[in-house]
């Protein structure tokens, strides 16, 4: 199982994109029941998902209207939740180096 941390954040992204909120949900409950060891595991599981550097993974949430940018720890099976937005807002953001603000 993996931790994602923190619910709180979710929560948050879900206010401020009421359309995702189904989506997000879906997604977080499916994810931590998940365990990886690596990424390449990760991609047997979520083909679309992308691997990008620093240890950080890109979801493509409800139908790829969203993006959400997670760090994750795979020897501690744990992840933080680090940018959720628009696809068209993704485009504006290095994913490899934004900072979690809340």
């Amino acid at each position: 199982m993996i931790n994602i941390v923190k619910r709180p954040t979710i929560n948050h992204y879900q206010k401020k994109y009421p359309e995702s909120a189904t989506a997000l949900s879906e997604w977080y409950d499916h994810f931590s029941r998940c365990s990886f060891q690596t990424p390449q595991e990760l991609k047997i599981v979520y083909g679309n998902a992308s691997i990008i550097g620093n240890n950080r993974v890109v979801f493509n949430i409800h139908g790829n209207k969203y993006r959400l940018v997670i760090k994750f720890n795979y020897k501690a099976s744990m992840c933080f939740v680090i940018w959720f937005g628009t696809h068209k807002e993704y485009d504006s953001i290095d994913v490899e180096t934004i900072r979690f603000e809340l």
